[in-house]
């Protein structure tokens, strides 16, 4: 088991957004978290990584295990280490190069020689196709290919894991295939990743498994070809249902 959380409770402004959320993700998986908008998705995400604090739970990642209350800064360090983030909204800097976006956490965030740092970035600007536009800015890159910085981003610091906050919502229909096929292929390459999405087709033919949420609790999660062909939750079916229905 690489990451486990359990009983995740936070509150935004008096109204409780998770309400004792578990997950368990082991190495290799392609977990997809589903659910309507509004269910505590991205929180849930943010708060496994920090990005939020959790008012109650307890993490376990790497055999560690952290109170997500009271997890002090260096812990929260050590294991943003073994970990990447990749938004909506891509989270470049303007004013810098495609490869000086991905260099630049590797020279100042892991203290990397800057030659070093350039080899390692060029190599996952080419996992992700981007390898050809090293010294174009971000606002001369469509949203797909600005999205695919961001993820070369994240995998030149070798993580572990890695997160996604609904990566194909702000791109554009033509541009959502780019992004999702680069994410099938990490996911072939045996990535561990964790995926705020509402794409259901990767859910289902990509991810591995999948957690159902709605109003900050899990209403089911399993394996995700059982998930889509037989929901054990009438929740679920009406879920698929209406996104099947939506389709036609």
């Amino acid at each position: 088991m690489m990451l486990e959380v359990k009983n995740v409770h936070k509150s935004f402004h008096g109204r409780e957004v998770l309400k004792g959320i578990d997950l368990t993700v082991d190495k290799g998986d392609v977990v997809a978290i589903l659910g309507p908008s509004g269910s505590g998705k991205t929180t849930l995400l943010r708060c496994i990584n920090y990005l939020e604090r959790a008012e109650q739970g307890e993490l376990i990642f790497d055999g560690e295990h952290f109170d997500m209350r009271l997890a002090s800064k260096a812990d929260v360090t050590r294991m943003r280490k073994k970990t990447a983030f990749v938004f909506q909204n891509y989270n470049l800097f303007l004013n810098k190069t495609v490869l000086q976006n991905v260099t630049l956490g590797l020279t100042a965030g892991s203290r990397m020689k800057r030659d070093e740092a350039r080899t390692v970035a060029i190599q996952a600007l080419e996992r992700v196709g981007m390898a050809d536009r090293l010294e174009s800015y971000p606002s001369q890159l469509s949203g797909g290919q600005q999205q695919r910085v961001a993820i070369a981003r994240g995998l030149a610091s070798n993580p572990e894991i890695i997160y996604f906050d609904e990566p194909t919502s702000a791109l554009d229909p033509e541009l959502i295939g780019e992004v999702l096929s680069v994410m099938r292929q990490l996911a072939e390459e045996g990535m561990t990743m964790l995926v705020v999405t509402h794409e259901m087709d990767f859910a289902r033919n990509v991810s591995s498994k999948v957690l159902f949420m709605e109003d900050g609790k899990v209403i089911e999660s399993g394996p995700s070809k059982e998930f889509f062909a037989n929901p054990k939750e009438e929740r679920s079916r009406a879920f698929i249902n209406t996104i099947l229905a939506d389709r036609r």
